[in-house]
């Protein structure tokens, strides 16, 4: 019971103040306020000092107009034509190479196969393995 009558007493009190000085140091809060002023004013200052420095040590040219609608083109030579094809082009390649027989170098009797053919000899041989290091160390002796 006492303890709810110093509780109901604390918040009288509270209410003549204004506000509850318990909870809520309002010294350090306007303190907390100034020097988060003071650090904003100081970083518009800097972020203004930046800005005015590049804009005369970096010209940008003339702006460009809202009123133009064409795209402009890079200098000659254009290598592409038309990129679209090229790539289409390129595709087709590629997938030939995949799908067919070919010698990749000749001299050296190295050559292409197609995937699917590839992958069934994989799963008729097995995946190459080197030997043990124990078995060529016997050998060695």
């Amino acid at each position: 019971m006492e303890t709810s009558r110093a509780a109901e007493q604390a918040m009288r009190d509270a209410r003549k103040q204004g506000y509850e000085r318990r909870d809520a140091d309002v010294r350090k809060l306007v303190q907390f306020g100034f020097w988060l002023a003071v650090i904003l004013v100081v970083v518009l200052l800097a972020m203004h000092w930046v800005f005015s420095y590049y804009a005369k040590s970096q010209q940008l040219g003339p702006p460009a107009s809202p009123f133009e609608n064409a795209r402009v083109l890079p200098p000659a030579p254009r290598l592409q034509a038309n990129p679209r094809q090229d790539l289409l082009g390129y595709r087709e390649q590629q997938q030939r190479e995949l799908e067919t027989y070919g010698w990749v170098d000749q001299p050296n009797g190295v050559v292409r196969i197609p995937i699917d053919r590839a992958m069934d000899l994989l799963l008729q041989r097995g995946l190459p393995t080197r030997a043990a290091p124990a078995a060529a160390e016997k050998k060695a002796e």
